[in-house]
């Protein structure tokens, strides 16, 4: 088939002519089996994506109510958080969508053969006993429209097929293959891979971020006479509790887009994000807990997303294989170190933004926290491009499809560039009006005025890092 063609080494690596990114351009917004395949799963990706940004900006704003000194110690926390968070989400995240898409995959491909072989051997099976039965009793039957005894009533060709060719399953519902299908759990060891790394890294930031709060803060520029030390090493700390479940969560979303289901991570992060929601103004004004209560309610919700997120993964996978041999470290290891670099390359540049605005003072470090927040919330909605482009990839690939991987990455690409360009007009005026959702203070503000043209220049940079992200 012309669309499983394999390409020569040269192009399939180093070569592929440029105009592959606009291949189909025209194309870019119509609805056709690729265009909706993609959107099917970025959507969803990018509301689930975009969830936690906007839960942080809600607290941003509960949290501005307190005053300067408290949106800027937060502010601060978050962007170490964020710093040590994302060194180990995004590869592990990315790596678990790839593997798991390229072996679930490959799994279905095995058990349709199977499927195919057992059918091939009921029937076969079928025809040898038609063929030992007599001619008369034969004959009987055809008459008749029953089988000897008068037991069987009468059925179509199909009922017949169905009844005969899966007498030997254990599924009992209407649809023996649809049922034998879906009652079986799937064996994906990168999911159980991705699971143990979630735990441990989870773990191993708690632990630096608890006993290392007042020098990373102190590096940050929040120094011992701050009056931003006490409420952001108190935030910091209590934050950095919920960091296992914030990697176990993200490990799982990434099993579930390797499947190209993003809706199951998505009503989980609503679900947490709208208990985040709730509990803040309870703890922060109603109890009285200030940024201890913002923290509180933050890791309430990412446990309760994690527990949402595990449950429903239990119904669909083996969480755990045969054996330890089974768990693919050494490809997990060898394929993150590159996505980790990159990673750090690219967060110290906001890392050392943040440290630089917390050296200047409390108002340009609200400035800068709550610019950084808008300008997160609205980039992640490119994520689920990303999301999309690497599912779809994987799958082509496995499948040895390089025709449908090229449109792909030409595809999302290019709704990538359109999206970017549409975000950030939508950036640029809604900070120039919506400014005040998060601060009264003077000041503040006409900071964030003049940071928002830098902020628009920002999006021309990041349309060429979504899109590398986007192809995986």
């Amino acid at each position: 088939m012309a669309g499983n063609e394999v390409l020569p080494q040269s192009q399939n690596k180093w070569k592929i002519p440029l105009g592959v990114f606009f291949k189909d351009a025209r194309k870019v917004f119509k609805m056709d089996a690729l265009g909706r395949e993609i959107l099917q799963i970025a959507f969803p990706a990018a509301l689930a994506l975009a969830a936690d940004p906007v839960a942080s900006l809600i607290d941003t704003a509960f949290i501005g109510r307190l005053g300067p000194v408290e949106v800027a110690a937060v502010g601060v926390s978050i962007a170490i958080f964020n710093q040590a968070s994302r060194i180990t989400i995004f590869p592990l995240v990315s790596i678990t969508t790839s593997f798991v898409a390229e072996e679930d995959t490959i799994e279905k491909a095995r058990n349709e053969a199977k499927r195919c072989e057992d059918l091939e051997k009921d029937l076969a099976k079928k025809s040898e006993i038609k063929e030992l039965m007599p001619a008369d009793e034969t004959l009987d039957n055809l008459e008749s429209g029953s089988d000897t005894n008068g037991e069987m009533k009468e059925s179509t060709p199909e009922d017949e097929f169905d009844t005969t060719a899966y007498k030997s399953t254990s599924v009992t519902s209407s649809n023996p293959v649809k049922g034998k299908v879906k009652n079986e759990r799937r064996h994906i060891a990168s999911a159980s891979t991705a699971l143990v790394f979630g735990a441990i890294l989870g773990l191993i930031q708690t632990v630096v971020l608890i006993f290392g709060a007042k020098p990373l803060l102190s590096f940050m520029g929040v120094k011992s006479g701050s009056p931003m030390l006490t409420p952001a090493q108190r935030y910091l700390t209590l934050r950095s509790l919920g960091a296992p479940a914030v990697l176990l969560s993200l490990a799982m979303q990434g099993v579930f887009r390797g499947f190209k289901d993003t809706r199951t991570p998505l009503y989980a992060t609503v679900i947490g994000d709208v208990t985040n929601i709730i509990l803040d103004p309870i703890l922060i004004f109603a109890c009285k807990l200030g940024v201890t209560g913002a923290a509180i309610a933050h890791v309430t919700s990412q446990y309760l997303i994690s527990l949402i997120l595990l449950w429903r993964l239990k119904q669909q996978v083996d969480l755990m294989p045969p054996s330890i041999k089974d768990l693919e470290f050494s490809r997990f290891f060898k394929n993150g170190f590159l996505l980790l670099a990159r990673v750090i390359a690219v967060t110290f540049c906001v890392t050392l933004a943040a440290s630089l605005a917390a050296r200047k003072g409390t108002a340009p470090m609200a400035a800068f926290q709550i610019c950084l927040q808008v300008w997160l919330t609205s980039s992640l909605l490119a994520d689920g491009l990303a999301v999309a482009g690497q599912a779809l990839l994987a799958c082509a690939f496995a499948e040895k499809d390089y025709k449908k991987a090229t449109a792909a990455a030409a595809r999302v690409l290019q709704m990538g560039f359109v999206l970017g360009l549409g975000l950030a007009v939508i950036v640029g005026l809604g900070l120039q009006f919506g400014a005040r959702v998060f601060t009264t203070d003077v000041h503040v503000l006409h900071l964030i005025s003049i940071g928002i043209p830098d902020g628009d220049w920002h999006w021309t940079l990041a349309l060429s890092q979504g899109q590398i992200v986007a192809v995986g």
